[in-house]
Parts: structure tokens; sequence; C-alpha cells
């Protein structure tokens, strides 16, 4: 039976990108996402499975990892891919979706990761990877939920990377750096390498994946040559 990586909050930019490079490398993709049918031509592409669950709520993800058990002992790599976001003036945010955004961002990501770690510790050994952004180090004016989000997602995996790493199970946060490409976003003419390319930032998650112990990396960052930071 192939390893699996678990890709938790899936669509069709990154975690997409993700996926295939991550079943060139051999591994057998299990996506979720509260949406699973916008993910079924994906999976007939590269014969992953996909998996309804809302990362924010405790029983969904229980229910996720009952079905992933029976697929495999454990995931060789989780990521946690997910986000919520709701822009405007501090003063004009609705707090039930400031709460939920943070849920989606930062309280997922924690309810995931914990039923990760219980079974990477019994294996010994496997990968979680968080997905960051500039918003995980940089509070930008109008963004302060997605910051908080992140910046608490940031947090955790660098608590969870100094409590699990001798335990030999690899823990990296990915700060992306700028704007994303896709179908929806091209590269702009005039501005040629200012978007990220999705699947290079895959190639950087594969890139971890075959890190050496003695030389762990817990944190990386990723932007276009173009950008100022």
């Amino acid at each position: 039976m192939p390893d699996t990586a678990l890709i938790v909050g899936a669509g069709s930019g990154l975690s997409a990108a993700l996926a295939r490079a991550f079943t060139r490398e051999g591994l057998k993709c299990v996506l979720a996402a509260r949406n699973a049918d916008k993910l079924k031509a994906l999976c007939g592409e590269i014969g992953a499975t996909a998996i309804a669950c809302d990362a924010s709520q405790p029983a969904q993800v229980e229910a996720l990892y009952t079905q992933v058990d029976k697929l495999c002992a454990s995931p060789k790599v989780v990521v946690y891919n997910a986000s919520g976001r709701v822009r405007g003036p501090v003063t004009e945010l609705d707090p039930a979706q400031v709460a939920n955004a943070i849920a989606v961002s930062a309280y997922g990501g924690f309810l995931v990761a914990q039923a990760t770690a219980k079974r990477m510790l019994k294996k010994g050994a496997g990968t979680i990877i968080f997905t960051g952004a500039s918003a995980s180090v940089k509070g930008f004016a109008q963004s302060s939920a997605f910051a908080m989000g992140k910046f608490a997602l940031r947090g955790l995996a660098q608590s969870m990377a100094r409590e699990l790493a001798p335990q030999n199970i690899h823990v990296a946060h990915v700060v992306i750096d700028g704007g994303i490409s896709s179908a929806q976003r091209p590269v702009p003419v005039d501005k040629p390498d200012s978007l990220l390319d999705p699947a290079a930032i895959a190639q950087s998650y594969v890139d971890l994946l075959k890190q050496q112990r003695s030389a762990w990396t817990w944190e990386i960052e990723v932007r276009p040559w173009v950008e100022r930071f």
C-alpha cells in the first residue's frame, strides 16, 4: 500500500498543485474540503480520494480521520491549507464572521494537527505542513481577522515543531509571501514573475518532505524574486 498524503482545505489552486506533486512522488492523496464535489475532476486526474469536511468542526475532523484510518495506518504527510478571510475596518467587522475566520485559519489547524500527531506518534514518523501567508508575519490594514488567524497558525506550527521534532515528526510552516497565479488571476503581461507559480510552491513542499532530519527546517518563505519584503 502506498504512503498517503492528506491535504485539508483542498481546492483548484495551490492544493491541487500539491496533490499533483505528491502523486508524482508516489503518494496516494486524500483531499478534504467542505465541498468535496468540486474535487471530482482532480480526483479523476490523479486517482485521489475526496472527503467532505469542515475543519473547524471537531466532529467532522474526527469523522474525516475515521475514514482516513480505513485507508492507511497513518498519513505520511498532512498539509493544512484551509484559511478564513473577512476584510474591512476593525470598527465595522462582524464579530461572528471574525470568529469563523479565525476558527477556519487557526482552530481547524489545531484540530487537524492534534488528530494527525496522535497517529504519527504511534508510527514514530511523519510530516505536518501548515500553509501560511504574508499575514502570518505582517498584519495589513483592514485584514485583522486574517492576520489573527495566520499569526495563531504560525504559533501553533512553531510550538508543535519544538514539541514533536525530537520524536521524529517534522513540522513546518510555509510563508507564502505574495499572490498566487491561477486561471482567474494570470500573471500580468507587463509584470512577469510578479505572482507565485503554484507548481513551484508545491515543489518547495516536496523539498521539505525530502529534508534529512539532521537539518530540518521548521519554516520557509517563498515569494516572487521581484517582490519587495
